[in-house]
């Protein structure tokens, strides 16, 4: 029986997505366990705004089944002002049922950010992240101390969860000690999924 880790991010410019890409490499570099990628559509403060039911590019729309069915699940979101993103906010509002049935107690989780300045809110925005994940009864788990990226990095990287830098206009690429941070948050939600389910 394959384990299942569900990837689930919204990005804007794309760094989010890069980051949901390398952490799917490392969900997947544990033996019997599959990465599921998902995004959220966008939201409109327009009433009558709709997205298409299928993303033009990237990853699928997530559902709820998704996150029901899924072994573990690692979030992820660009910051807005410390918080994760309206996208992403509005689809875990929507989770209620899931919390009612209590789907989610027990599954480990992680969450990961790319923001746009070095201080402007990486922490926050993971920890906000955490907060309905608590709720569900999920289990949390960071980066420890032992991965060496987290003493090296200058940009991105914490033991809340991975993060990058994208500076002020996005452009900044996700470096080495980034992209080992994600795929070592990946191995790990992985590993506690594969054992949690086992």
């Amino acid at each position: 029986m394959t384990t299942e880790v569900l990837v689930l991010y919204y990005s804007r410019h794309g760094a989010t997505a890069q980051m949901a890409s390398l952490i799917a490499r490392g969900v997947e570099a544990i033996d019997g366990v599959q990465a599921k990628v998902r995004t959220v559509p966008a939201i409109s403060t327009v009433c009558e705004a709709t997205e298409d039911s299928i993303p033009d590019a990237g990853a699928l729309y997530a559902s709820l089944d998704d996150l029901k069915e899924c072994n573990g699940l690692i979030l992820g979101s660009p910051t807005r002002f410390g918080n994760m993103a309206a996208p992403l906010k509005y689809f875990l509002d929507g989770t209620s049922n899931l919390w009612l049935s209590g789907a989610l107690i027990g599954k480990p989780a992680a969450v990961f950010t790319s923001t746009s300045s070095l201080h402007g809110g990486q922490e926050t925005t993971l920890t906000s992240m955490m907060l309905p994940l608590l709720h569900h009864g999920m289990l949390i788990a960071g980066l420890p101390y032992s991965e060496s990226a987290l003493l090296e990095t200058s940009t991105g990287g914490t033991p809340y969860g991975a993060s990058h830098l994208a500076g002020a206009d996005n452009s900044r690429n996700i470096d080495e000690h980034e992209a080992s941070l994600c795929i070592a948050l990946g191995k790990r939600i992985a590993t506690l999924a594969k054992q949690l389910s086992a």
